[in-house]
């Protein structure tokens, strides 16, 4: 066997391992991060926060089936599921007839701050618990191009939201409050 083969073979089986580790990985968070959501899966949870970071007037299907890396018919199920509990409302959209818009209910927004705590920072801090600052910031930057495989870059979470009736400020310095402490191993 020629050099050129040997070293595209390899390159070839470490893609394939990392492919599978990806599959593997995603699965056992998601199982995992179930458990830090109470009712509501993590999926269910990552919507509900999809619809947050989202313009009221913007949160329709496809726009979260975008924000969450999915499908219409995959986030229309679970939207349905999450209607049918009372976290979501959705109404016809007044900008385009064709389409619904999403809106959390209170039920939908007292969740978010039951479980934000769990769910947002004692799982990842779980999670990310043997990574430092870079690794965590090199795998961010790997899976954003990892995404953009296809041409299509992810639309993440990063922008600011606002929780009606809650001081993003307060909450903000609670929740960083809680994941030093959970880092350092006080909780």
């Amino acid at each position: 066997m020629n050099n050129e083969y040997s070293k595209n073979y390899a390159l070839f089986y470490i893609m394939e391992q990392t492919y599978a580790s990806l599959i593997s990985v995603s699965n056992k968070l998601q199982m995992t991060g179930d458990q830090f959501c109470g009712e509501l899966t993590s999926r269910q949870f990552m919507t509900l926060i999809a619809v947050l970071h989202l313009p009221e007037d913007e949160a329709t299907m496809i726009n979260i089936a975008n924000k969450l890396g999915s499908t219409k018919q995959n986030t229309a199920r679970v939207i349905k599921s999450l209607e049918r509990k009372k976290y979501l409302s959705v109404k016809p959209s007044e900008k385009d007839k064709r389409a619904v818009n999403v809106r959390l209910t209170q039920l939908g927004t007292d969740a978010i701050l039951e479980y934000g705590n769990s769910a947002k920072v004692d799982f990842i801090a779980d999670i990310f618990k043997d990574f430092d600052k870079g690794e965590v910031e090199m795998l961010w930057k790997l899976l954003l191009k990892l995404y953009r495989f296809d041409g299509e870059t992810m639309n993440g979470f990063e922008e600011n939201i606002q929780i009606p009736n809650v001081d993003i400020e307060e909450e903000r310095k609670n929740v960083v409050e809680r994941f030093i402490k959970k880092r350092n191993g006080l909780l």
